[in-house]
């Protein structure tokens, strides 16, 4: 089949304008003059970003993997070890008259014209994408400057790997086993100029799994998945890349490992979890596919790599996950450099383990999840937006108004409000403006219900609770409210 990247849905600047208005997002800062590739989340925005997380660590922690936080700075010889000094960078071209450098990788090549100034661009060379600083204040001297040269980590992948050991004697010395991350990764890009898409500071959530090389095909639990269906996109059928234009495969993930799109049952499990998490948050399954690295583009410790692509509104195809056979590149790497025994004792001998890798751009699924939640009709003469997001990812839980600006009904709204409050549930009071206006706000920023006390409340106690996609409205008593929302 072929896939020509058309799609359908909201215009493409409907959801960035919505966050922006609404407080999930605005670029930092902004009273400076900005900066590309740096976005501050706000209020809503980063209570979508906690509950996006906290579902990642849940669900692979329901996989058994234990979770590890690793600093940001690390040493030069890390990443001398690692392969990032020499092989972490983007061709560039520079504009011969405005002296602005963009990535090769964005179509700008020699040949053609600046898009800022119209100027000629040249080929500028491979420019490393770290962020370099300093530990400590060197002595005089270049030799005492390199020890204490250090970078701003690109990935958070390095710092588990620094720990295996540990790891390794906390698991009793046994693969398989897996581990988890959640921080911050920067890299300096040299033109970003897509929002969350490519940004110089943002988050991974990422995971390595420990396995025996011999032990890549016999996943325990790969038949829990083997029925699973992907939109696949090999690279044997990317030979239209550049034009837009790929053939595509929908196959079962067992099917998939057993004609060899797919290397192994190790990385094929993991695909295909990858896929869950995202259907369960809710990205629309419809625009979300699988496509396989060429040579060309794959990273230096990668042996193999699929990204799971989403189909954007308003960016096309994007990267949100991407999923890495990495081998024994980064264990052996560090043994060698450190001098450091990283070897596991098996009942085959000694043997380095290898790596399967899912890393997943938290921002990127941010932004994917708002263009899948988003929905606009017409109700009457208005146009309604809706974020229609799950209710456990919502910001806000519900909205609890006054049906009117009376004090005797603002005061029972707000012991209604908090108490739900008392109870851990975030609720939100809203008194300002035309009951009509109130429910357009909470359905924009996606909150699931909204809870209207009138004057029947102060006879039955009983509120109005409203559900936001349907619109339907129900009475029920107030002493149910709290366990309905829980």
């Amino acid at each position: 089949m072929t896939d020509t990247g058309s799609s359908k849905g909201a215009p493409k600047e409907e959801v960035a304008e919505l966050a922006r208005r609404r407080g999930y997002l605005g670029q930092a800062f902004e009273i400076y003059g900005a900066a590309a590739g740096f976005y501050d989340y706000g209020p809503l925005g980063a209570g979508l970003k906690r509950r996006v997380e906290n579902q990642w660590r849940d669900f692979y922690m329901r996989e058994g993997f234990y979770e590890i936080e690793t600093t940001s700075v690390l040493p030069r010889s890390v990443f001398e070890a690692s392969g990032h000094l020499e092989s972490f960078t983007d061709p560039t071209v520079v504009c011969t008259r405005c002296k602005n450098f963009f990535r090769v990788a964005e179509d700008l090549d020699v040949g053609k014209r600046c898009p800022d100034c119209g100027g000629v661009l040249e080929a500028a060379g491979e420019i490393n994408l770290m962020f370099q600083t300093r530990i400590g204040v060197p002595k005089a001297g270049s030799e005492e400057k390199t020890k204490s040269e250090a970078y701003l980590r690109p990935e958070t992948a390095q710092g588990i790997f620094l720990n295996f050991q540990r790891l390794l004697r906390f698991n009793r010395d046994k693969l398989p086993f897996g581990i988890i991350q959640i921080g911050r990764a920067y890299r300096n890009e040299i033109s970003p100029r897509q929002s969350l898409i490519r940004l110089r500071e943002f988050t991974l959530a990422e995971v390595e799994v420990f396995v025996a090389p011999s032990d890549k095909n016999s996943h325990p639990e790969f038949e829990t998945v083997a029925d699973r269906q992907l939109r696949l996109v090999p690279a044997s059928s990317n030979t239209n890349y550049e034009l837009g234009i790929e053939n595509y495969e929908d196959k079962s993930v067992g099917e998939a490992v057993r004609s060899g799109i797919i290397a192994n049952e190790y990385l094929g499990y993991h695909i295909a979890k990858v896929d869950e998490f995202l259907e369960g948050l809710g990205i629309t399954r419809a625009k979300l596919r699988f496509r396989q690295h060429r040579r060309d583009e794959m990273a230096h410790y990668a042996t193999d790599c699929w990204d799971a692509e989403f189909l954007s509104d308003r960016y096309g195809w994007m990267e949100i996950v991407g999923v890495a056979d990495r081998g024994d590149y980064d264990l052996k790497a560090h043994a060698s450099s450190s001098n450091t025994d990283m070897s596991v004792r098996t009942e085959q001998g000694k043997i380095i383990p290898h790596v399967i890798e899912p890393s997943y751009g938290i921002d990127r699924i941010f932004y994917a999840l708002l263009e899948s939640a988003y929905y606009k009709e017409q109700v009457g003469k208005e146009n309604r937006q809706v974020l229609k997001l799950k209710t456990e990812l919502a910001p806000i839980k519900a909205a609890v108004f006054p049906l009117l600006n009376k004090a005797e009904l603002k005061e029972k709204a707000r012991e209604v409000f908090q108490n739900l409050r008392d109870a851990s549930i975030f609720v939100e009071y809203d008194g300002s403006g035309s009951i009509g206006r109130r429910y357009r706000r909470q359905d924009e920023i996606g909150t699931p219900y909204c809870i209207t006390i009138d004057y029947e409340t102060l006879d039955d106690d009983a509120v109005t609770i409203r559900e936001r996609d349907t619109m339907k409205q129900v009475r029920v008593p107030i002493a149910e409210v709290e366990k309905m929302l829980a």
